[in-house]
């Protein structure tokens, strides 16, 4: 009986032998992967490609894990190695600009020769003229200068004239024109300007001598601006009211200062202005 047994199990194993598969259904690990992680540097990657942004797939397979950046050890954690924040280059290395320089400029010519400072004083501003050659015999004047002001008050026309007629000019304003005004208006503003320099002879009378207009010694006022936009008249406020108070006061204090001073008493040729000029005679400064 036994030997029966013996012979069925022989039996058995050589037909399940004659069965079995060629392969074994175990799953080998793949010899082209880890088969364990690595610590520090997170789980298997695939080695399957990424969909790229853009391409029409909007979420990545599952299958697919995104490789982490790298990074470097700061002491207290783990920090990305690159920045997300691009680098720049200076502008003047990028673009080839020249850094701006911290040395100043020297003034050109054209600007040297500007409005500015004449006659040697500040408060004379104006341009710098030279000789003026004269067209008639007698004209003409050396080292003039176009005043725009004076003390800060501005000139209704830029007057050309000698630097000694610009002199007597500011101590005029400031000795006499602007204490007759003081407050009045909110004080004294421009000066009107009738004539400056002007090759011509006396009141324009052919043969009569030449003007000292003619040799930059003279100008011409017709009135004055006041801060408010009031004006002072030698045509409609001589002799009337308080107007025509500071406008005697005005022209007694030139008297000295210029060497000629000629205003509506004067004659017919200045009843609407006041005529200053630095020329002197014998008998001391002639007024009217």
């Amino acid at each position: 009986m036994r030997r029966l047994m013996l012979i069925a199990s022989l039996l058995l194993a050589n037909m399940a032998l004659a069965n079995a598969p060629g392969t074994s259904l175990r799953p080998v690990a793949r010899e082209d992967v880890f088969p364990v992680a690595i610590r520090g540097f997170g789980p298997v990657q695939s080695l399957r490609p990424v969909i790229r942004p853009g391409s029409g797939a909007n979420v990545l397979p599952s299958y697919v894990v995104p490789a982490p950046q790298p990074t470097v050890y700061t002491g207290t954690g783990l920090a990305p190695l690159v920045s997300a924040r691009p680098l720049q280059r200076p502008a003047h290395r990028r673009f080839g600009v020249r850094k701006a320089s911290t040395t100043p400029s020297k003034p050109s010519k054209k600007s040297a020769r500007g409005v500015g400072r004449v006659c040697g004083d500040r408060q004379l501003q104006g341009e710098f003229v030279g000789n003026v050659p004269g067209k008639l015999r007698g004209c003409g004047a050396t080292d003039a200068v176009r005043l725009h002001s004076v003390s800060g008050v501005t000139l209704s026309n830029p007057a050309v004239m000698e630097c000694q007629t610009a002199k007597a000019l500011k101590k005029w304003v400031d000795r006499g024109v602007e204490p007759a005004i003081g407050r009045h208006g909110g004080g004294l503003a421009k000066l009107n300007v009738a004539a400056g320099y002007s090759c011509r002879t006396r009141n324009s009378k052919p043969g009569a001598k030449i003007s000292e207009h003619g040799k930059g010694h003279a100008i011409d006022i017709s009135g004055f601006t006041l801060a408010n936009g009031e004006r002072i008249s030698v045509l409609n406020d001589w002799g009337r009211s308080k107007r025509g108070r500071m406008l005697k006061k005005m022209h007694g204090s030139a008297c000295g200062t210029f060497g000629t001073v000629l205003g509506p008493n004067a004659d017919r040729y200045h009843r609407d202005h006041f005529h200053l000029d630095v020329a002197r005679h014998r008998s001391g400064a002639y007024c009217r």
